[in-house]
């Protein structure tokens, strides 16, 4: 069973907070208000009331306990920057904080933090790119080079097979699902013929993927 250590119950943790609670997981978090962490204790393993940019705080917590540390601190900065260092230098294996601006992910990630999460910019950029095009339904960046796509088959498509389509070759992605009416299948074998009722779950390089779409 992993450990976590949720820092700030804003709402980015508190939400954080409830998902991992779903995978059976321990949960610690801390805030320094008190009916944040009153309002997830149906959560959570242990929680803390305290102030981390405290070092004794810190240090009561067994950060390097724990699988990974969330620091979700993101309205005061200064506090993040000294939480992440100061969890880092207490033996945190896994520091991973949120940050708000990229300039702050460049100062989270020389002082301590192993992973920079952008929450607000992710899922804005996610929307964007959804709604602005009409074959785009979902869209997960899954690192700087590669995105997992789900869009509309292409009109050329309908009615052939992949073999035919050559999809691979064509587009340059590779398709690992199709999706009807919300059920996904794995894997579609070669001999699958594209219907236009359905969704296909792609993944390729996105600076190619954006040109075609």
């Amino acid at each position: 069973m992993k450990s976590f250590l949720i820092i700030g119950m804003g709402n980015f943790g508190h939400y954080l907070c409830q998902e991992l609670a779903k995978y059976d997981c321990e949960i610690m978090i801390i805030d320094n208000v008190e009916e944040r962490v009153d309002d997830m204790l149906p959560y959570v393993t242990s929680a803390k009331i305290g102030d981390c940019t405290n070092m004794e705080v810190l240090e009561s917590l067994g950060v390097s306990n724990f699988d990974a540390c969330f620091i979700c601190v993101g309205d005061n900065f200064q506090n993040s920057l000294e939480i992440t260092s100061l969890v880092k230098e207490l033996g945190g294996k896994l520091v991973i904080s949120r940050a708000v601006r990229d300039l702050h992910a460049k100062f989270l990630l020389r002082n301590g933090a192993d992973r920079v999460i952008h929450p607000e910019r992710d899922v804005a950029e996610r929307i964007a790119k959804s709604y602005s095009n009409s074959l785009i339904f979902d869209y997960i960046e899954l690192d700087k080079k590669n995105s997992i796509y789900e869009i509309t088959p292409f009109e050329e498509c309908i009615g052939k097979t992949i073999k035919e389509v050559n999809f691979r070759t064509k587009y340059g992605a590779n398709i690992i699902g199709i999706k009807k009416e919300g059920v996904p299948m794995i894997m579609p074998t070669a001999d699958y013929i594209f219907k236009k009722d359905e969704h296909l779950l792609v993944v390729g390089e996105t600076e190619k993927m954006d040109k075609i779409l």
